[in-house]
């Protein structure tokens, strides 16, 4: 995230809807949890094959509705941001994974993700609540994310957030 940690700019991952914490972190490397980084060489692989291999750092994954139902898994959304990606956005996202997101310092957004294609550059400001598709030169407007989980998404999470500020406020 550049400037003043609230903005960012990068390439579409389109996902459909229903993508679940087990096409995030699929089972079968339910072995790797201890050891995040190479669990995110696996992120996504049972939703889109091809992602773990060829995701650029500041790329963006885009799904329809119901992003990350299922079991809570906290390391789902690490090992995407961990994978590079610099955002989630979705029309509509389960809550406990919206909350671990924002835990984990991954930015992410409701919206109506309808007009954006694979591959079209996207950036994001977060204060505003735009995305704007400079590909297909497209506004896209959504609810400002609270200014408590801006801050915490500034800071890197919940825990570097706490460790900065000794508690939950969201500080000046």
């Amino acid at each position: 995230m550049r400037g003043r940690g609230v903005e960012f700019e990068g390439r579409a991952w389109l996902f459909g809807d229903g993508i679940s914490t087990d096409h995030i972190a699929p089972g079968r490397y339910f072995h790797l949890r201890s050891n995040l980084n190479e669990l995110a060489k696996h992120v996504l692989e049972d939703a889109r094959e091809d992602f773990a291999k060829n995701v650029q750092p500041g790329d963006i994954v885009v799904g329809g509705r119901n992003f990350g139902q299922g079991s809570s898994r906290e390391h789902a959304p690490t090992i995407i941001k961990l994978a590079g990606v610099s955002a989630v956005i979705a029309r509509s996202i389960a809550r406990i994974f919206f909350r671990n997101c924002i835990n984990v310092g991954l930015p992410v957004i409701i919206c109506d993700t309808s007009g954006i294609a694979e591959g079209d550059i996207l950036a994001i400001d977060l204060e505003k609540g735009l995305i704007e598709d400079k590909t297909r030169k497209l506004k896209i407007a959504f609810s400002p994310l609270p200014p408590v989980m801006t801050r915490i998404l500034r800071d890197g999470g919940l825990v570097p957030h706490i460790l900065k500020h000794g508690d939950f406020s969201i500080g000046t």
